[in-house]
């Protein structure tokens, strides 16, 4: 395991090597304290298989925060799948290694249940449905609540307008300057809803072809090193995590950080260094939470469409409450998040 992996208090982990890929599977439950752990299935180039376990570590325990801080009647998990460097799975394979993690779920028992993440799609865990019902996010189509990125968008939306509001007295982003990293499937819904708001938007992706979007939106592009340090009321991660080294925390000019992409900060102490620099910074298991509020409120809870996207843009209502709570007792938003959280966990 790498150095700095966290002592987390899990309750489940398990890790074998799947009977028909050959490929490590880590499933990790981190809380069931609120109902059955749900957590997304990530596909993804590691290292080591250990470097898989740490991944998901960090992402259940943060699931179990998201949940309990959008009042979820559910706890944190997380499935990782660790491909070898360079490895590329053809369809058989493919289905070979959704059908061994389709097998761990199942062994769950109803422990826990399992939805797409990075690497993965509805269309997967229609596959994995093949096995185990204790699975969400499949395609419309087949009953399920399809691709999450649109919601996981708009809940940012709604986490931006509450800050913008925190900090400038009013909800409208338009002129807003936002610098938007990673132009994935979340990050291209959000691009569309910034301009759709007449933010000011300067992007970047490590695909180059996604120039294309940014010519269509009238944004500004920028290489991933250079948008770090690009003036902005607002930088929003929507790649992968680790952004917030402390070395890019000091190099940041804008006024609060906001993004949908999972576990942003490199170390805990990049929090204390971007409260320092007077620089906001919304949890990402706060702000990330539309697409998995809307899949656990349709799928296995019943909610409607509409009830849904209720529940998507109380995210505002949540970040307010936040930021009120911060200022109040003179912490981090990051601590007050955390303790949000915790308060609702203790309470069930």
């Amino acid at each position: 395991m790498r150095e700095g992996t966290p002592m987390l208090d899990h309750e489940e982990i398990l890790v074998r090597r799947g009977r028909r890929s050959g490929l490590p599977v880590v499933l990790a439950v981190h809380s069931t304290a609120l109902g059955p752990a749900a957590g997304g299935l990530r596909l993804w180039h590691y290292p080591g298989w250990r470097d898989g376990l740490t991944d998901a570590l960090r992402l259940s325990a943060a699931m179990t925060l998201k949940f309990a801080a959008a009042g979820l009647a559910a706890g944190g998990g997380k499935t990782v799948v660790a491909l070898p460097p360079g490895t590329r799975l053809d369809q058989p394979r493919r289905r070979d290694v959704l059908y061994d993690v389709a097998d761990a779920v199942e062994s769950m028992a109803g422990r826990y249940a399992i939805g797409p993440d990075v690497g993965t799609s509805p269309a997967d865990m229609a596959v994995i449905g093949d096995v185990t019902p204790h699975v969400f996010c499949r395609p419309r189509e087949l009953g399920g609540s399809g691709d999450s990125s649109p919601h996981t968008a708009q809940g940012t939306l709604a986490a931006l307008r509450a800050v913008n509001r925190h900090l400038h007295g009013e909800r409208t982003l338009k002129g807003r300057r936002m610098a938007l990293i990673g132009l994935g499937h979340v990050g291209e819904h959000l691009a569309r809803l910034l301009a759709a708001e007449g933010a000011v938007l300067t992007v970047t992706d490590i695909d180059d072809t996604k120039k294309r979007l940014a010519g269509e939106l009238g944004a500004t592009w920028r290489t991933p090193e250079e948008i770090i340090s690009t003036d902005a009321d607002y930088l929003i991660p929507a790649a992968l995590g680790g952004l917030l080294t402390p070395h890019v925390v000091r190099a940041l000019r804008c006024r609060a950080v906001v993004g949908p992409a999972n576990n942003q900060l490199d170390t805990p102490e990049a929090a204390d260094l971007l409260h320092q620099r007077a620089i906001t910074w919304i949890p990402d298991h706060i702000a990330s939470a539309g697409g998995v509020i809307n899949a656990m409120t349709t799928e296995l809870h019943g909610l409607t469409p509409e009830e849904s996207l209720a529940r998507v843009n109380a995210i505002e209502d949540t970040v307010t409450e936040l930021l009120t709570t911060a200022d109040a007792l003179g912490v981090t938003p990051a601590e007050a998040g955390h303790e949000l959280a915790r308060r609702r966990i203790d309470a069930a």
